[in-house]
């Protein structure tokens, strides 16, 4: 197995310890945390969901996210040209953006998506760990 790209709700849910987070899921990413990666497109969803009020976070965004890459170091999946264009290509039976993106990022790293989303287990062709 590769590394694993954290979608953006297991990234926010292991950081505040929500049970939402399935424990087999968790398990995974305390058992392999030099293995895992984040999609710059997961730090700007969880902007949009803190702008929105969906989520509390306690402090301004740019300190929330240094200080949860200090609990929870993770490697950054950058979002370049070959994303982009994989982003265009992906298919999915949905058309969210920050979905596209995080297909494409996992596809193009070579990582395995670590998701609890229905619509990306579906995905044809997208390797996913889901409990």
């Amino acid at each position: 197995m590769n590394g694993l790209l954290l979608d953006t709700h297991v990234w926010f849910w292991h950081l505040i310890g929500s049970e939402r987070l399935p424990d087999r899921l968790r398990e995974a990413l305390d058992n392999r945390p030099g293995d895992c990666w984040l999609s710059p497109i997961s730090i700007w969803e969880i902007g949009m969901l803190a702008q929105k009020g969906r989520i509390q976070l306690g402090s301004e965004l740019r300190t929330w996210i240094s200080e949860a890459f200090k609990v929870f170091p993770l490697h950054i999946a950058d979002l370049n040209l070959e994303v982009a264009l994989s982003s265009l290509e992906v298919k999915l039976p949905h058309r969210d953006p920050a979905d596209r993106f995080l297909a494409a990022t996992a596809k193009v790293f070579d990582l395995t998506l670590v998701t609890v989303d229905r619509r990306l287990i579906a995905a044809p062709s997208l390797s996913t760990l889901v409990d």
